[in-house]
Formats: structure tokens, sequence, C-alpha cells
């Protein structure tokens, strides 16, 4: 899951207090992940991106059931859909919860150099999903790397 760590980063997750929304996300694909392919207690990466350095910056993980975006029907918000129904909205989103932050960021570099990420889909020419699957080989792998934990 990437966010700009100008808008919403790694240390934003972990100074809450309570599981946070992962809102804002307007994309058909996203809002199916959300939906269909997410469960309560899933683990996801974290991923700075669109910054000097972008990478891997921890995991979190996901609490509770999806349930309509209320970004969607604020009009003060920049994420505000008006032709969302409220009762039938388009958007959804998940809470999360910090589990670590890495001691380092996983690069993009690192991650493109890495040995069994070829097919990781952020990896992927013209990826600009920002919630994204990851297989359990590829989950495997980054959770191997060196010095990303104390």
């Amino acid at each position: 899951m990437k966010s700009e760590p100008d808008c919403y980063s790694i240390d934003d997750l972990a100074a809450a207090t309570e599981p946070a929304m992962w809102e804002g996300c307007r994309n058909y694909t996203v809002r199916n992940f959300f939906r269909d392919s997410m469960s309560s207690g899933d683990l996801a990466f974290f991923y700075h991106s669109s910054c000097e350095v972008p990478g891997i910056v921890g995991v979190m993980e996901i609490v509770g059931d999806a349930y309509p975006d209320p970004t969607q029907f604020d009009p003060t918000s920049e994420y505000f859909d008006p032709k969302s129904p409220q009762d039938n909205p388009r958007w959804v989103l998940r809470n999360v919860r910090l589990v670590e932050k890495f001691v380092r960021t996983v690069t993009l570099a690192e991650l493109r150099a890495t040995a069994g990420l070829e097919e990781m889909q952020v990896l992927r020419k013209g990826q600009r999903l920002s919630v994204m699957p990851v297989t359990d080989a590829e989950w495997a792998v980054v959770n191997g790397l060196p010095g990303i934990r104390a």
C-alpha cells in the first residue's frame, strides 16, 4: 500500500492512537482489492512513493472490514465524489495499524535488484496503483532482506 510521505507517512501511522483510515483511493481495481481481497488481520507493506527515496518502510495490519469512505461524501475533501450515491457508495476504505517500522527503507532500486522480486507488481513499468497484491514468495524475500530490522 503506497502513500506519499508528505501526505501520510509511516511516522504518521506510528503516531496514530487507533487504527487509521486508508482513505482517498479512487480506482476501481484498488476498491475491489479493499472490498474483495483483503481481510482483517492481513499484513501489508507500507511503501513511500513520490519522494526522494521511494521504497518499503514497514509493515501494517488490516483492521476490520471494508466500509464506505466518508471522504467521498465530503464536499470539502479533495477525495469528494459527487457521483457516489449515499445508498450505494462507490468507494470503500480499510483501517490499518502499524506492525513495525523498518530500520531502513527497502528502496525501489533494491527491490529491482533483488532475485525473486522480478514479477512484483510495484516494479512493473507504468504501475500507478496505490494498492497492489504481494505474493507469499515476494513477502518472504522482502522480509528476509538484511538490515531492515534492529
